[in-house]
């Protein structure tokens, strides 16, 4: 018999152990820290305008119902994606040749929430609500179009092949958001707090612009990007253009018209809807009936694409175009060819699925979010209870999550994180519907926090991981900005209504809570469906 001698301890292949922490090199490139502070200046905002907003509606009095329309104000975020395109296109004149394209729009959009926060120090919402939602709105805008320019600078950082670098990132930009977010926003509630300084609310948002003005240093000391991007587009438009002054004159003004109506559509929502009463918006029926609107203009659009795609324009097709062709094809790159790319890069099939499951993976977080701060109120935690547990503890334990999250998803892959998040996500909240049976208990709500953070990093660094590997660098914040529009959507046009289930369900914060956990299961459903797929599309 052959002995079989054992295998030298150099020849074998490291443990799971060790190759897991050998994946922390990935932290340590110069571009990681950018990212990070990069991240805080996205978090931060939300701060500004949503849990500070929310508690300072809270202690002036205003009703449960009326807080939560407040917080429509964040559909910006959700509906970005409608103007990402121009992020991609304009540079923003002498800004953008001081500090280049995506560094221009960056600084342009924190000066503007810097300038918000000092105008909201001027208000009262009990005498001038109306005016403080607008400029809270205009903040809302800022910081959404800020998110744009910074996800796509935080993607083209590395190149296509540096995923596991990119999955470093995605953990940094959490772990920065949550920094911005619970940690930043620890001092503004603790310092409002009559039990400590007892700051007004007033000298609370002028702290605030400080704060935000002191992360605008991330982008002014970043170095400057270079990037083919823009010639890339021109070669498309230009084809477009050729393909264009081909067509009958009638096709490209129906195509025009088109184009224009969903720009009308989409800047009439925007608007509010004016010619219709506020009974006549209801968001199960007029929101899904906009939404199926504009989906048929843009599948209108992109089908009369693949129709012409299939020529060859001729040598003498770019003499006869006209300024008319030349304004179309802009349209073209500008608006419908990022859509048109993802789609025909995925598939039409892969492109739906992956566009579904992005809306629905965290809608339970989204509902479970918009109340949490109500509930804790509710329930009788002090604003030193939120401050310390909900933002400070939060903050630390989010952090030291995102970052093992990424070196999990950069050892495994992030598909497989997103099911395990998804499902520790829906069992995470049914402790939110214990707390509700048990009442102020600081130990329950302190296990809570950290059961929460711990589901929140690893949801969240998988999901930027996985929306991230999807984008082509010539549209990046395009496609991102669409991809995450979808995400959080359910966070604020849909989430807007959660003060109505809880008032429809007579206060019941457990059921409601039981029923957010539900919500995770579609999502997690159409994961297991698409795993293979996914898996494929992660290793391409």
């Amino acid at each position: 018999m052959t002995e079989v001698k054992p295998q030298a301890v150099a020849d074998r292949p490291p443990g799971p152990l060790f190759s897991l922490l050998d994946n922390i090199k990935y932290y340590f490139h110069p571009r990681i820290l950018t990212i990070f502070f990069l991240g805080a200046a996205q978090g931060f905002p939300w701060v500004i305008i949503s849990t500070a907003l929310t508690i300072w509606l809270k202690d002036a009095g205003l009703e449960r119902a009326t807080i939560g329309f407040v917080g429509a104000i964040m559909v910006s975020y959700s509906i970005n994606f409608l103007w990402s395109p121009l992020v991609d296109r304009f540079n923003l004149g002498f800004l953008g040749k001081w500090f280049g394209h995506r560094r221009a729009w960056i600084l342009g959009m924190q000066g503007i929430i810097v300038a918000g926060c000092l105008l909201l120090s001027r208000f009262d919402p009990t005498v001038s609500l109306q005016p403080l939602i607008v400029i809270s709105f205009v903040i809302a805008l800022a910081a959404a179009t800020q998110d744009i320019a910074i996800d796509a600078f935080r993607i083209e950082s590395f190149a296509e092949t540096e995923t596991k670098y990119l999955a470093a990132g995605s953990s940094a930009v959490t772990a920065g958001w949550w920094t911005g977010y619970a940690g930043m926003g620890f001092f503004p509630l603790w310092l409002s707090d009559p039990a400590n300084w007892g700051w007004s609310w007033p000298d609370i948002y002028v702290l605030m612009a400080m704060m935000m003005a002191a992360l605008m240093l991330a982008p002014l000391l970043s170095r400057r990007r270079t990037s083919a991007r823009q010639e890339v587009q021109h070669a498309i438009e230009d084809q477009y253009v050729a393909l264009l002054a081909q067509q009958p004159p009638g096709r490209n003004s129906a195509l025009l018209t088109a184009i224009l109506m969903m720009l009308a559509v989409a800047a009439w929502a925007l608007l509010g809807s004016p010619g219709l009463t506020s009974e006549a918006i209801d968001w199960w029926g007029y929101v899904p009936l906009l939404v199926l609107v504009e989906l048929s203009i843009v599948g209108f659009i992109l089908n009369y694409l693949w129709t012409i795609s299939g020529q060859t324009p001729d040598s003498s097709a770019m003499a006869r175009a006209s300024t008319f062709h030349h304004v179309l094809g802009w349209l073209l790159t500008t608006l419908i060819q990022p859509l048109r790319q993802f789609f025909t890069r995925n598939g039409l099939q892969l492109g739906l699925a992956i566009l579904l499951f992005i809306f629905l993976f965290k809608m339970g977080e989204a509902f479970l979010g918009r109340m949490s701060l109500q509930f804790y109120k509710e329930v009788g935690f002090s604003n030193t209870d939120i401050a310390t547990y909900s933002k400070l503890t939060t903050w630390w334990v989010t952090i030291i999550f995102a970052l093992l999250a990424g070196l999990v998803n950069i050892r495994f892959g992030v598909v497989k994180g997103l099911l395990i998040s998804g499902i520790a996500m829906a069992a995470t909240n049914l402790l939110f519907s214990l707390m509700a049976q048990v009442g102020p208990s600081i130990p329950l709500y302190a296990f809570t926090v950290v059961a929460d953070g711990f589901t929140a990093a690893w949801s969240t660094v998988a999901f930027v991981a996985f929306i991230s590997m999807l984008c082509d660098r010539t549209f990046t914040a395009s496609q991102y900005a669409l991809m995450v529009s979808l995400g959080s959507l359910g966070r604020t046009l849909l989430a807007s209504s959660s003060g109505l289930v809880v008032d429809w369900l007579d206060g019941n914060w457990s059921l409601f809570f039981i029923i957010t956990s539900l919500m995770v299961i579609p999502g997690l459903v159409l994961l297991l469906m698409l795993s293979k797929k996914l898996r494929w599309l992660e290793q391409r």
